[in-house]
């Protein structure tokens, strides 16, 4: 029987656990923080669900298989590394550029955050590839 405050608990925190993530990704270039962390805080939002409901429910809210994910963030990750090889830099040298939103805003993007994103989902699918498969066995 599943809880009725654990499943209200789990409806209410995922939304706000995956936005603190996310702050944490982007948070951790210039601050503690990071890809590792804000996957570890993804990760431990999933694994909520999947104890509250199960792993079946959990995997159809993700959309996407956790070993998908680890691909993903390993290309990602490698590949920011590989843009500054192009430009005859050594590997993984950050490499900025300029992104203009509106006449008075300029983003600064670079490779750094590619490459915690690419943690980031790499920590994600390798948690939950690892805790899912252990919940399955049950």
């Amino acid at each position: 029987m599943q809880s009725i405050i654990l499943s209200t608990a789990t409806r209410i925190l995922m939304p706000m656990l995956l936005l603190f993530s996310a702050f944490i990704l982007f948070r951790g270039h210039n601050l503690p923080g990071g890809g590792f962390i804000g996957g570890l805080v993804a990760s431990a939002t999933f694994i909520m669900h999947s104890y509250t409901y199960d792993v079946q429910s959990t995997l159809a809210l993700l959309r996407v298989s956790p070993r998908t994910l680890i691909g993903v963030g390993l290309l990602l990750a490698l590949g920011s590394g590989c843009v500054s090889l192009f430009s005859g830099r050594p590997f993984m040298t950050g490499q900025w550029g300029e992104i203009q939103i509106s006449t008075a805003e300029i983003w600064h993007l670079g490779t750094p955050i590619f490459f915690d994103l690419g943690v980031y989902l790499v920590v994600i699918g390798a948690v939950l590839t690892i805790i899912l498969s252990l919940a399955e066995g049950d």
